[in-house]
């Protein structure tokens, strides 16, 4: 049987370098390989295991290597710039650098994503730059008619109550040459704006047709689309020893600066996934703004609050809404883990337990 060996890959578009080590860490290469040679050459090594970077077409190259037989383990960025330490940065440097964060024993490595896991991210993905697109044009046509002293409130909802208006009343003043540039942009944004509701209701469909955001769209400031995001990015969340784990990986628990025996918590590591974190911080702020709701009651009565209803309203009152906002999303991210990890019902008690406890 022939010896396994650990493998850094630094991977690029065309041209990629291995570096690869026995199992005492002595190199053995470091060579360039172009990316037709890549699958041959891998499949004439033993079962090896393989360091790369989670980055642009990391997850291609997990599937590919892993069809081979061998390990793929992905590596953030981050930790490999420690381990370049002095050294110049070359891809040579960098495969080496990977290699040595690959068989350091404690190094934490990113969970793979499926193709279809992916296939929901680029779903999210293809909304957030529909919508990023929307916004700028919305942007543009009240710059442009600011430029003629029109004034539109910002938002997207205050935008389509004022136009109606402003072409009523003001189109005639327009020049022929604006009116068409006004027209070709009114036109983009409809488009957007379709596209959008579109894609929304794919989000939507998916998201009731799959169990585990069924669950997690049982809590309060969890609807299609951060379920959707945090079982694209986290999957069953087994790979996390607790809720809190998960709660770090996404950037929800304090960065801290501690010395001297004196602790030191600062804001947020804002680690991880943007786009989940930014889901879950607006759903959190929708929850508590809920809580408000019912607490003045339909009928105008006070409404009954429950224990996690008033817990939050006392961190607001302490802390304020924005940093409230930030403790709930936290606990969101640690009820999720136990939805996903331990396959269990939504259960408000428990849910109360978990906080009180936390």
């Amino acid at each position: 049987m022939k010896e396994s060996y650990f493998i850094g890959m630094d991977i690029a578009k065309n041209v990629f370098q291995v570096f690869t080590a026995d199992g005492k860490g002595r190199e053995i290469s470091n060579k360039k390989l172009s990316r037709s040679a890549m699958t041959q050459y891998f499949a004439q090594l033993p079962e090896s295991v393989v360091g790369i970077e989670a980055c642009g077409t990391a997850h291609h190259w997990t599937r590919t290597l892993t069809a081979l037989g061998h390990t793929v383990k992905l590596i953030n960025p981050q930790r490999t710039k420690a381990f370049l330490g002095s050294r110049n940065k070359t891809d040579a440097a960098d495969a080496k650098a990977i290699c040595e964060v690959l068989m350091h024993p404690g190094t934490t490595f990113i969970r793979a994503k499926s193709l279809e896991e992916q296939d929901i991210d680029h779903l999210l993905a293809r909304r957030e730059l529909l919508v990023q697109n929307r916004t700028q044009l919305i942007n543009q046509i009240r710059a442009f008619l600011c430029e003629r002293g029109i004034v539109i409130p910002q938002g997207r909802h205050r935008f389509m109550k004022n136009l109606p208006q402003i072409i009523a009343e003001k189109w005639d003043e327009f020049s022929e040459k604006f009116q068409v540039i006004f027209t070709d942009s009114y036109t983009d944004y409809q488009d957007l704006d379709e596209k959008i509701v579109r894609l929304d209701k794919r989000i939507l469909t998916e998201a009731v047709n799959t169990e585990s955001c069924k669950r997690l769209m049982q809590m309060n400031g969890v609807g299609p689309q951060t379920a959707l995001a945090l079982v694209a990015h986290v999957g069953n969340a087994t790979h996390f020893k607790n809720g809190r784990q998960m709660s770090a990986y996404l950037g929800l628990t304090p960065r801290e600066y501690s010395s001297g025996g004196k602790q030191r918590l600062l804001g947020i590591t804002k680690r991880g996934n943007v786009r989940l974190r930014t889901l879950l911080l607006l759903g959190a702020r929708a929850a508590i703004l809920g809580i408000g709701r019912r607490r003045r009651g339909e009928d105008g009565q006070p409404g009954r609050l429950g224990y996690l209803d008033s817990w939050i309203l006392g961190m607001v009152e302490r802390i304020g809404l924005f940093k409230a906002a930030v403790a709930l999303a936290n606990k969101m991210c640690r009820i999720a883990w136990v939805l996903l990890a331990r396959g269990e019902e939504f259960n408000p008690m428990r849910l109360c337990r978990l906080v009180k406890a936390a």
